[in-house]
């Protein structure tokens, strides 16, 4: 199968500036995909984005690109990705795109595109609209262009429907809550939603300023939530990424608890229920500890490869309806259609409402291993599956670690990074291993 030029794991995404994030390209992109969807039948695509300064550039030009193609737009302001999945699905659109890099600095940015049924377009389809950006760009005749408009009650959609994705009897009343937005597109939603259900809500992260999105906040950077539930006393705290599909919580204590710990609590609160049905979906990065307190629920943990897209093709591929990411990509099948943050957080206070348990409480049924994780920047493109210095090094430490841990190195899909990955029962045994394959892997770059 012919491998995709522009579309990585997920979707189109770099620098602001450097090809293909430019406005130029977006135009063109916009066009392309236009000219996808005429083909494919009539109807409006949806346009959202994040906070990040350079989304108002993007947008302009994928609308002019659309229009171009004869393709109506609608145009939904900063919506949260979730967001944009469901309105796609519920409005009819024929398409949702989404301006965001989801939890990359604010001087980058990205497209991705949702299908009619709020899900990621097939590679068929984004293999179609590469061929188009390929090709000279054209323009209907002017009766036939597409036309423009804004949808002005999209954020208090989205806000009923996180709020129905639990019983409308549960009420938090007495629950001091945390959130925080990263200043990013959940900043004028999520804060809602959590006291309309009742809970207390301390906000922080919602004076976005185009260039502050995820900048020492949100999922990727709780330090200052923990230290705001501290702070306020507070029950809990949410923390959000800047496109609102990651979830990481903190609890009374201030401890972090991470995507792996809140699948397992919305786990067992699915199988007490008998809501639960196939497999749970993680990844390779997924922790032993949660396949082990999984195993004890006799619960089955099938591992995807790394990226929201992969698990959420096993999830289908074998009937599950509950999957995600240690970094907080948490897919309810039985809620959406995608990762979404302020859902998968509505499900863990449903629980910590049912059982009358606090977050610490419920996370530790699961006991993580410790798990060393170093991102190691990388100027030229280099596979650790197929060198041999790496692999060399790499059974190495699996020897070392026996059957009482893991390692993994992978290529990042979104950023020019290679991971390192060790997990075992041995904390400074991890840490040593780890340390050595990173700089295993920087001497490969340097070689």
């Amino acid at each position: 199968m012919k491998e995709k030029k522009y579309f990585g794991t997920d979707g189109i995404r770099g620098k602001v500036g450097v090809p293909p994030i430019t406005a130029d390209f977006m135009l063109k992109l916009g066009w392309a995909a236009g000219r996808v969807f005429a083909n494919e039948g009539h109807g409006f695509v949806l346009v959202g984005k994040d906070t990040r300064i350079s989304g108002y550039m993007f947008e302009s030009a994928l609308e002019a690109g659309l229009t171009a193609a004869g393709v109506d737009t609608r145009l939904l302001g900063p919506m949260p990705t979730p967001g944009i999945a469901y309105l796609t699905r519920t409005l009819r659109a024929q398409a949702g795109i989404v301006i965001s890099a989801s939890h990359n600095p604010y001087y980058d940015n990205g497209i991705k595109f949702f299908s009619v049924q709020g899900t990621k377009l097939p590679d068929e389809i984004e293999k179609k609209i590469e061929g188009y950006i390929d090709s000279p760009m054209t323009t209907v005749e002017s009766s036939e262009l597409g036309k423009a408009k804004r949808v002005d009650d999209a954020a208090g959609r989205y806000i009923e429907f996180c709020k129905g994705t639990i019983p409308t009897s549960m009420d938090f009343n007495g629950m001091r809550i945390v959130v925080d937005c990263a200043n990013g597109a959940t900043y004028h939603i999520a804060p809602h939603v959590f006291s309309e259900v009742g809970a207390e809500v301390f906000s922080i992260g919602v004076e976005p300023d185009g260039l502050n999105i995820n900048e020492e906040c949100g999922a990727t950077k709780p330090d200052k939530l923990v230290a705001a539930v501290q702070a306020y006393r507070a029950d809990l705290g949410i923390a959000l990424d800047g496109d609102g599909d990651r979830l990481i919580m903190v609890d009374h204590k201030g401890e972090i608890v991470d995507g792996d710990e809140l699948i397992y609590i919305i786990a067992k609160s699915r199988l007490k229920s008998g809501h639960l049905t196939g497999p749970v979906i993680g990844t390779l990065m997924t922790n032993l500890g949660m396949e082990h307190a999984l195993k004890d629920l006799s619960v089955p943990l099938f591992r995807a490869n790394v990226g929201d897209r992969y698990v959420l093709e096993m999830m289908t591929n074998k009937q599950g309806i509950l999957g995600g990411e240690n970094s907080g990509h948490i897919i309810c099948l039985d809620r959406t259609t995608t990762g979404d943050g302020i859902v998968a957080a509505l499900q863990v206070l449903a629980e910590i409402h049912v059982t009358g348990k606090s977050l610490h409480e419920l996370k530790s049924g699961m006991q993580k291993y410790p798990q060393v994780l170093i991102n190691v920047k990388t100027a030229q493109k280099i596979n650790p599956d197929t060198h041999e210095g790496l692999q060399k090094s790499i059974k190495d430490a699996e020897k070392k670690l026996g059957d009482t841990g893991r390692v993994l190195l992978r290529s990042s899909g979104t950023e020019p990074l290679i991971r390192v990955m060790v997990e075992g029962s041995n904390e400074t045994l991890v840490n040593e291993l780890a340390q050595y394959l990173a700089d295993q892997v920087r001497n490969a770059i340097g070689a």
